[in-house]
């Protein structure tokens, strides 16, 4: 039952840091990565299918400033080109033969403390998220001991395993905020 809870604990909240981490990857920083465009869904084949880009096209940065889409079927490299346009990320792709071409403009400081801003925000949800973990965990310990299934001393032991994890947790989200925005303020 011991093992069961804090197993369970450290699944939702590795969950919940995979979540934050693809959030915190969509602010987009001076550098190109793919997944500024991976996860973004645009209407294909007419606008009767909906698919995200990664499913479209390989995505490879070949520079710093510049990600380059090859779409598997270069029948709807402009749906594509005009899905990205319209998906409001401030970036512009060009279709460039075969391929599609999106060069990172440099950001201006005011956009990057938006970006700062905006990252601040996320982190801030994903603590959020880890307190409810942490809550509806305590609940369950708590529902434990009401059903006489562990004694207080284990209901102690269990809390701070918990709290233990939550503790982690924190201090990853932590880690993920400095290295976005050194990210973020770096030219």
């Amino acid at each position: 039952m011991d093992q069961e809870v804090t197993s369970r604990t450290k699944q939702k909240i590795e969950k919940v840091l995979e979540v934050l981490r693809t959030d915190l990857g969509t602010i987009r920083s001076s550098r190109a990565t793919p997944a500024l465009v991976e996860n973004l869904v645009i209407p294909v084949y007419g606008g009767s299918t909906k698919m995200r880009v990664v499913e479209l096209a390989t995505i490879a940065s070949s520079d710093a400033q510049t990600l380059v889409l090859t779409p598997f079927d270069q029948s709807i490299i402009n749906e594509i080109q005009k899905g990205i346009q319209d998906a409001s990320t401030g970036l512009t792709p060009v279709v460039d033969g075969q391929i599609v071409r999106i060069t990172m403009p440099q950001l201006s400081e005011e956009r990057r403390q938006e970006l700062i801003k905006l990252m601040k925000h996320k982190l801030e949800n994903g603590r959020i998220m880890v307190r409810q973990v942490r809550h509806e965990e305590m609940s369950e310990i708590k529902k434990l001991v009401d059903a006489k299934e562990i004694s207080e001393d284990d209901q102690h032991r269990l809390e701070k395993e918990v709290q233990k994890a939550v503790d982690e947790a924190t201090e990853m989200i932590e880690h993920y905020g400095k290295q976005k925005e050194e990210e973020l303020l770096s030219i």
